[in-house]
């Protein structure tokens, strides 16, 4: 690696002095390359059928993997934050980062009329967040991305549950 970044050893071990050092700073350059990614998708969903069109790559994504991959974040949860306080604060923020991006989708569609001036955007980015994340956790163990898929489809249905107009709009 040191060969590889084209520096010594001495300034290796400068700025990773030891292997959490090195592995908290890969963490924390995973969860931004996630997160910047994630936040640009759901930057741009404005409406329920947004949603559903979000919900067909997801599952579209998985698929052509055959749900093997699962979400790196989540990857790294199960490997790292009962080992590593640091990893586990730096992966706890960027999970929080994630659902906020959900949470101001959902609060731009309240708005904008979509939802319902009533819906709990918090809770329904919370329940997709878990949903998205256990659904990818059953795809990646049953190689099946159909769980993912009834996964996303029951947490759409909650949201569209609280449209402005459930009947107008399908999800």
């Amino acid at each position: 690696m040191v060969a590889a970044g084209g520096i010594t050893r001495t300034q290796f071990d400068t700025h990773f002095p030891d292997k959490d050092r090195l592995v908290a700073e890969v963490v924390v350059h995973q969860v931004r390359r996630v997160i910047d990614e994630q936040a640009a998708d759901i930057r741009r969903l404005r409406s329920l059928e947004d949603l559903r069109t979000w919900r067909d790559r997801v599952v579209a994504d998985n698929r052509r993997r055959h749900g093997a991959h699962g979400c790196p974040l989540g990857s790294l949860t199960i490997e790292l934050a009962a080992r590593s306080e640091p990893c586990r604060r730096v992966l706890a923020a960027g999970f929080e980062a994630w659902e906020s991006e959900f949470r101001a989708c959902l609060r731009r569609m309240r708005e904008d009329g979509v939802l319902a001036a009533e819906a709990d955007v918090g809770s329904l980015a919370v329940a997709l967040m878990a949903t998205l994340q256990g659904g990818l956790i059953l795809a990646r163990i049953t190689r099946d991305s159909d769980d993912l898929a009834q996964s996303l489809d029951a947490a759409l249905s909650s949201i569209r549950a609280h449209a402005a107009m459930p009947d107008a709009t399908r999800v």
